[in-house]
């Protein structure tokens, strides 16, 4: 487990998915902040909000998602991708960052957080 609770924003628009990366995140000692479901949103959040990291859809309600992950690299927020294409489904730019596959596991996303929080 990552040693201090993370504060998560989730963009992500399957409601079920969200929901379940919510509980998984809470079970693991981390609160999430802030759930994007639509881009515009996604973005808003990704400029102004206070969270530690993010999950990011790659592809959200058919809309590729790297704008939000662009604002994300901007504000030196770490973040990882999730996507049910796998890593084939990703631009090249963002080899480095975390990638979860969609359906995940719990230990899956606790591995990508550990990672993920040596930045944080």
């Amino acid at each position: 487990m990552t040693e201090r609770r993370l504060k998560v924003l989730v963009v992500e628009d399957e409601s079920m998915i969200a929901m379940l990366i919510e509980d998984s995140l809470c079970e693991l000692g981390h609160e999430v902040t802030a759930i994007a479901s639509r881009m515009q949103e996604a973005l808003d959040m990704a400029r102004r909000g206070q969270f530690d990291i993010a999950i990011i859809d790659v592809n959200l309600d058919g809309e590729l998602s790297y704008p939000v992950a662009d604002i994300l690299a901007e504000r030196n927020v770490p973040f990882i991708f999730a996507t049910g294409y796998g890593s084939k489904g990703l631009d090249a730019r963002y080899s480095n960052v975390p990638l979860l596959t969609k359906p995940f596991l719990q230990s899956e996303l606790e591995t990508a957080l550990v990672q993920i929080s040596r930045e944080v």
